[in-house]
C-alpha cells in the first residue's frame, strides 16, 4: 500500500550502536571543569552520601578548590582534537562505521559533559534505528560506571512514546578476545622499550572500598583481569587501583604509593599498564604517566614507561568489532 501524499517521511530501519565512556570537560579551563564535575560528583551513583549532606560539600570546598587544579592537570594532555577521551572514543566509532553492514549506525556519547548519552540516543531513534545497542566502554562493571552510563540511556528511552529495543553490552573483563588484545598489546609496548622492566604493574581505576562490601562486583572483576593477563603474559604482574578521591577507605593497594615503594626493594624499571581504560585519558596519561613517573624517579627509580590503552589500535578496534558483533547477532546479518 502507498503511504498518503501527507505522511511524514519515514528513514530506513537501521540498527544503533552507541559507544558510551566516562566524559570530559569541553574545555581544560576552570569553567568547564567546573561544569564538568558538578554534573560527575553529583550522580549519586558516584558519590554514595546522602544529597543534603554531600551538595554542600561539594558546592562549597570541592567546586571553589578542585576545578583550577584539574585544569592545569588537562591541560598536560589536551590534544589539538580535544579532550583525549573525546577524541579516543570517537575515533573508535569512526573505525567502526561500517564495520557491522551498511544498516548499522556508530555513535559515541559522554555520560558526563558532551556529546550527551540522551542527545545521541534520540539522535539515533530519528535516524531510524528501531534497535540500539548500549555499549559502554568498560571492561569491569561498577555502579558508578556501566550502569550509571545505561541508566543515564534509561531516562531517554523512559521519556519516548516510540522506544527502540534496546540491548546492552556485558562486562568483558575474563573475555578471551580482551585478555589477548591486552597480551598483544602490552608485549608489543615491551618489546618497543630500550630497557626491561624489573615489574608490570596494572593499574585499575579505584573505587570506595565500601562498594565491595555493598556487593559491587568490580574489585574481582580487577584482580580477575589482572590474573588473566598475567597467566597470559607468562609474568608476574603487580595489581594497584589508583585516583583516590576524599577521605573514605579505597581498594588496595594504592597505585601512588606502590610505585613509591618499589626502589627501595630493588625494583627501579618499571612498567604500567591500565587495562580498566578503554581510552587514554586524564587518569592514564596525567596520573600515571607523568605524575606516576616522577613519584617513581623521585623515588629513586631509574626507568618508567606507561603502556598506552588499546584506543583506536588495530588491536583494539579488532576487539570492539568482536564483542559488537557479539552481540547484534539475531538483529544484522554480519558482513
Amino acid at each position: 500500500m502507498n503511504k498518503p501524499a501527507d505522511h511524514p517521511p519515514i528513514p530506513p530501519r537501521r540498527v544503533g550502536v552507541l559507544l558510551t565512556n566516562l566524559g570530559t570537560p569541553d574545555a581544560p579551563d576552570a569553567p568547564s571543569v567546573r561544569r564538568y564535575l558538578a554534573e560527575f560528583l553529583s550522580d549519586p551513583r558516584v558519590v554514595e552520601l546522602p544529597k543534603l549532606l554531600w551538595q554542600p560539600i561539594l558546592r562549597g570546598a570541592v567546586l571553589t578548590t578542585r576545578p583550577k587544579k584539574s585544569a592545569h592537570a588537562y591541560q598536560q594532555v589536551w590534544r589539538d582534537d580535544g579532550s583525549p577521551l573525546a577524541a579516543i572514543t570517537r575515533a573508535q566509532a569512526t573505525a567502526l562505521n561500517g564495520a557491522f553492514g551498511p544498516d548499522v549506525m556508530v555513535d559515541y556519547a559522554m555520560r558526563y559533559g558532551r556529546p550527551a548519552i540522551g542527545d545521541r540516543v534520540q539522535a539515533l531513534k530519528d535516524a531510524g534505528c528501531e534497535r540500539i545497542l548500549l555499549a559502554p566502554l568498560y571492561p569491569q562493571y561498577c555502579g558508578a560506571t556501566t550502569a550509571t552510563a545505561n541508566d543515564k540511556a534509561f531516562a531517554t528511552l523512559a521519556s519516548m512514546r516510540w522506544q527502540p529495543a534496546v540491548r546492552t553490552l556485558p562486562p568483558y573483563h575474563d573475555d578471551p578476545a580482551y585478555i589477548d588484545a591486552l597480551k598483544q598489546s602490552i608485549e608489543g609496548g615491551l618489546a618497543a622499550l630500550d630497557f626491561t622492566p624489573d615489574a608490570l604493574l596494572t593499574s585499575f581505576h579505584g573505587m570506595p572500598e565500601r562498594t565491595l562490601r555493598l556487593g559491587d562486583p568490580y574489585h574481582c572483576h580487577c584482580h580477575k583481569t589482572a590474573r588473566l593477563v598475567q597467566e597470559a603474559l607468562g609474568r608476574e604482574v603487580i595489581l594497584t587501583f589508583q585516583s583516590r578521591f576524599g577521605r573514605a577507605k579505597w581498594l588496595e593497594p594504592a597505585t601512588d604509593v606502590v610505585l613509591e615503594s618499589l626502589p627501595a626493594k630493588g625494583i627501579r624499571k618499571v612498567a604500567i599498564v591500565a587495562p580498566g581504560f578503554s581510552a587514554d585519558c586524564l587518569e592514564t596519561l596525567e596520573e600515571l604517566a607523568i605524575r606516576g613517573r616522577e613519584s617513581f624517579i623521585a623515588a629513586g627509580g631509574t626507568h618508567f614507561a606507561y603502556l598506552p590503552c588499546l584506543n583506536d589500535s588495530p588491536v583494539g578496534i579488532d576487539l570492539l568489532r568482536t564483542l559488537i558483533g557479539r552481540e547484534l547477532e539475531g538483529w544484522v546479518a554480519l558482513p
